[in-house]
């Protein structure tokens, strides 16, 4: 598993450039310190975590390193239990049983998967949402619980209207949620019964009905990446370096990373990996050289994934070549 490095230390260099590195999130040591909490059930010291914090976007890297944590399933219902009208508790709760549930299920294809594992996946995804909606209710004003709730949905197959009304619910307490958004992009793509054409509407209307430097920018890029993905070997080439193709991610990018405006706030890393990598898809070779410079080596492992699962950092040191 890669480790979380704090923004100020120097990456090991190699022939003067910077070790391609999948990090997972900012790297921001608050991370580090939740994932560490939470494989050691300390609450006192991941509730404080998250208290420093104001509830929403700035909660996101912290319930994932939460979730991602092998064991708080064990701990985490009890400091719940003990707590009736404790928020925090649940929702930590909610999203560790998503994160559980999708490790049961893998990232295999459908057929792939037998029943056996789809239905741990559903039983720990139902657990998930019965501590969602409680943290909900004690927190009508938290968006994270709803954020959630777009991800084990989208794994229990709720359907688009739901899906929409969860999405909604978060951006009406946090209208730019870059994982909100994120989610609804992943709910509208036709891999996720949605289309195309759809995907692409949302994304647009997402990035550009924000103010100019948005840290949304990047779903422009990711569902062009979507549609790429989805097409036959030659098509796809054909696709992505397109001249219409080309001019949506430099209007994107113009109105995003590019514009005076913009500043790195927690997911910036994913923003800038996103459009290295549609741009060096695309051909655009001094376009995507300079996000390959401004990351510097720190691989997110999305959208890299798409083209390597298991090692995404070579389909990173392939492409920066």
């Amino acid at each position: 598993m890669a480790l979380l490095r704090d923004w100020g230390r120097t990456l090991a260099k190699r022939a003067g450039r910077p070790v391609a590195q999948v990090q997972k999130g900012s790297g921001h040591p608050d991370v580090a310190r939740a994932r560490t909490a939470a494989e050691a059930g300390d609450w006192e010291t991941l509730r404080a975590l998250f208290e420093a914090r104001p509830e929403g976007e700035a909660w996101r890297e912290l319930l994932w390193a939460a979730a991602g944590s092998a064991g708080v399933e064990t701990w985490i219902p009890g400091v719940a239990e003990a707590a009736p009208d404790a928020a925090l508790p649940r929702l930590v709760a909610g999203i560790r049983y998503v994160d559980w549930g999708w490790e049961a299920r893998t990232g295999a294809r459908a057929s792939q998967v037998s029943r056996e594992q789809f239905q741990v996946f559903h039983e720990r995804l139902r657990t998930a949402e019965k501590w969602l909606y409680e943290a909900a209710e004690l927190e009508p004003g938290w968006a994270s619980p709803w954020y959630v709730l777009q991800t084990s949905g989208r794994g229990l197959q709720v359907g688009q209207e739901i899906a929409r009304r969860r999405f909604e619910a978060t951006v009406r307490r946090d209208p730019r949620h870059v994982g909100a958004h994120e989610q609804h992009l992943q709910q509208v793509c036709a891999k996720w019964s949605g289309s195309h054409e759809e995907m692409h509407a949302f994304a647009r209307a997402s990035v550009f009905g924000a103010p100019a430097g948005t840290a949304l920018g990047h779903l422009v890029a990711i569902a062009h990446l979507e549609q790429w993905l989805d097409l036959e070997s030659g098509p796809d080439g054909e696709y992505i370096t397109s001249p219409e193709v080309v001019a949506s991610l430099n209007e994107a990018a113009d109105h995003s990373y590019r514009h005076p405006d913009h500043v790195r706030e927690d997911g910036w890393l994913e923003l800038y990996n996103a459009f290295a990598m549609a741009f060096a898809l695309a051909g655009e070779k001094t376009t995507a050289r300079e996000c390959f410079d401004a990351i510097e080596g720190r691989v997110s492992e999305f959208p890299w994934q798409y083209i390597d699962h298991i090692d995404p950092a070579a389909a990173f040191r392939k492409w920066a070549r």
